[in-house]
């Protein structure tokens, strides 16, 4: 167990310690969604060829190799910053700079991802209402909670994961009699999981990308390691409990309504697909209350911790003096990072508008930005135990994120080129504006 402290890397405690492990483990379930698959059942389904329990098994297996390397090092640095800290106290500076700035492709796009999600749910119920008039509606109501306090959002977390879980309950348990009754010529089968007639790994792993999207929320956790009672300790634990239990959760979900309505080309628009199946399944009542709670869980309670997590890295690298140390600053009074926060609903708004008709790019944008920085974080966790530390752990630090490097690899290779592109221009301009901070003279002092 290491005995590293915040103090112990030169910062001081500024951020309030008063999150348990049981408002980190709502706070990833909020982050993650257990409704998550409601918003984007329909292109999983039709890039799977309907296979869509099997993209997600593995999407979950991706994530549970590379949650091994990120508990290793939450323990070992228990900062703020997630994957970016990870491999800059890891490995280098310039790593570091390179993996939070890829990372925040995915950061700082999901908030706008999850506000279009969200308002084109509300629209699909109220077609007058204007989507981006909510959009920005959304962000504004999130900043003012994020700017409030970590406490504050901690509470509202509870009942909006309260309402997110009824939902998921009633869905299934609906579902499950429509199946019984063989609604829509339902019926119980591992089709969902394998279809011998149209099996193709190939194809199943073109899905992966976009079904992985629904599991990112985990390594949000650990952008709250100077803000948990037991720090990167509680950290590692709450990562762990939320993966097992949300892979279950869509598991069972997208088995349910794959079973209900198996034909994607069935579906008359592929971003409210759930909302049809559960007007299958159980009538209009339900798939109003599908949408309703998607448009909350997604445009309210998700896009307010993805922007918490999305301000606290921004905070970091404001710390560490390598983006402008104006993001670093902290409310005199509620001791939040008020000013990455508003920064993050800005960009929320700009994005979320600019997207709203191009819902898959988006998604494969912040996918390929999460994705890419798990590879390199896998990486410097056998870097920093195998070569720095001398570490003959082979399970945990040699075994465990050379499989995770492999799988989240495998899924990489289903991305599109044009989002490879994007990617690669992103990480580009990252490396010129680390470059740039360099001549200026800023010091990055990172390595320990």
């Amino acid at each position: 167990m290491s005995n590293n402290t915040l103090e112990s890397f030169g910062y001081k405690q500024e951020l309030s310690r008063t999150l348990e492990l049981k408002d980190l483990v709502i706070y990833g379930f909020i982050f993650i969604v257990p409704i998550a698959p409601f918003g984007i059942f329909g292109h999983v389904m039709s890039a799977s060829g309907g296979m869509i329990v099997t993209a997600y098994v593995i999407g979950l297996i991706g994530m549970l190799f590379t949650a091994i390397s990120y508990s290793q090092m939450a323990k070992e640095f228990p900062v703020a910053g997630s994957v970016y800290s990870y491999v800059s106290k890891g490995t280098n500076s310039f790593a570091g700079f390179v993996a939070g700035w890829i990372m925040l492709l995915d950061y700082i796009l999901i908030p706008a991802l999850l506000y279009v999600v969200g308002a084109l749910a509300i629209h699909d119920i109220f077609p007058s209402l204007s989507p981006i008039l909510l959009i920005i509606a959304f962000v504004i109501f999130n900043t003012y909670i994020n700017i409030r306090g970590i406490s504050f959002t901690a509470a509202f977390n509870k009942w909006m994961l309260a309402a997110e879980l009824i939902v998921l309950v009633i869905f299934l348990v609906v579902g499950v009699m429509a199946i019984s009754n063989n609604v829509n010529g339902a019926v119980f089968s591992i089709a969902p999981v394998y279809d011998v007639d149209n099996f193709s790994l190939g194809l199943i792993i073109s899905a992966v990308p976009i079904a992985v999207l629904s599991f990112l929320g985990f390594d949000g956790i650990s952008t709250l390691a100077e803000e948990a009672k037991g720090g990167g300790e509680a950290v590692s634990k709450a990562i762990f409990l939320v993966l097992f239990i949300i892979g279950g959760l869509f598991i069972a979900q997208t088995w349910v309504a794959a079973l209900i309505q198996p034909d994607a080309e069935q579906f008359s628009n592929l971003d409210t697909a759930f909302y049809e199946t559960a007007r299958i399944a159980g009538g209009e009542w339900l798939a109003v209350l599908t949408a309703g709670t998607t448009a909350i869980a997604w445009g309210v309670a998700d896009s307010l911790v993805a922007q918490i997590a999305t301000a606290r890295i921004l905070y970091s690298m404001g710390r560490d003096k390598i983006l402008p140390t104006t993001l670093s600053k902290v409310h005199p009074r509620y001791k939040t990072p008020y000013i990455s926060a508003l920064l993050v609903g800005a960009v929320s708004i700009v994005v979320g508008i600019g997207f709203m008709s191009n819902l898959a790019l988006l998604t494969s944008m912040v996918t390929i930005g999460a994705l890419t920085a798990f590879l390199i974080l896998n990486v410097s966790t056998i870097y920093y135990f195998v070569f720095r530390k001398k570490s003959y752990n082979f399970f945990i630090h040699i075994l465990s994120p050379i499989i995770g490097i492999g799988v989240v690899g495998y899924i990489w290779s289903g991305f599109e080129t044009y989002t490879i592109i994007i990617g690669v221009v992103w990480a580009l301009i990252g490396v010129g504006i680390y470059y740039l901070a360099k001549m200026r003279g800023q010091q990055v002092n990172m390595e320990i």
